[in-house]
C-alpha cells in the first residue's frame, strides 16, 4: 500500500513477471526485490510458498519463482487492458476474462477447481473470501505451469474454489 492507503500499481508483463518480481528469481532475489529480509511466512507443500506483507504470495519450482499471487483486498494491483484484476466481483472478473479471450484470441483454460486462466498470458483468476464478500485474486504463472498436466493439478489452490462462486444460489 502507498502512504495514502491506495494500492500500489504493479506492471504485469506476461511471461516475464509482475512488479519488481521476475520469473526465475531465487528466493533471495525475491526478498531483495520486495525490499525485505525474509518472508513473513514459509509454507510447505508440493511447491515452496512464501507469504510477504501486503498480500503478496510467491511460489517456486525447483527454487525459481514460478507464480505470484496478489491478495484480493490488500497490496499491489495489476491490470489487464486497463481493468483491475484484484478485488473485483468474481463473476464480473470471470466474464471480463471470457470477453478478453474472445476479442484477443487468448487460450482459455479451466483449472481443476473451475478457476479461469488465460494460459498464453500466464494469468489465473481465483476467488478469495474477504469478510462476507468474495473478490477476485490474480495469480501470474509461468506458462509451463498452465500447459503441463502435472502442474495443473498442483497450482496454488488456497482460497475459495471458483466453482463455489458461480454456482451459489441468488
Amino acid at each position: 500500500m502507498t502512504e495514502n492507503g491506495e494500492r500500489e500499481c504493479w506492471e504485469w508483463m506476461p511471461a516475464v513477471g509482475v512488479g519488481p518480481l521476475r520469473f526465475g528469481m531465487s528466493p533471495a532475489d525475491v526478498a531483495v526485490a520486495l525490499r525485505v529480509r525474509a518472508p513473513q511466512e514459509l509454507v510447505g507443500g508440493p511447491y515452496a510458498q512464501e507469504n510477504y506483507a501486503d498480500g503478496v504470495k510467491v511460489f517456486y519450482d525447483e527454487g525459481r519463482l514460478a507464480c505470484v499471487s496478489l491478495d484480493a483486498a490488500a497490496g499491489p494491483q495489476a491490470f489487464l487492458a486497463d481493468v483491475a484484476l484484484a478485488g473485483r466481483d468474481p463473476e464480473k472478473a470471470h466474464q471480463f476474462l471470457l470477453d478478453h479471450a474472445s476479442e484477443h484470441g487468448n487460450c482459455l483454460l479451466y483449472t481443476p477447481d473451475d478457476s479461469l486462466a488465460l494460459a498464453d498470458l500466464g494469468l489465473l483468476l481465483r476467488a478469495q473470501r474477504v469478510g462476507d464478500a468474495l473478490l477476485s485474486r490474480p495469480l501470474f504463472v509461468i506458462e509451463e505451469w498452465l500447459e503441463s498436466e502435472y502442474y495443473r493439478d498442483r497450482l496454488p489452490l488456497e482460497g475459495v474454489p471458483v466453482a463455489h462462486v458461480w454456482n451459489e444460489p441468488s
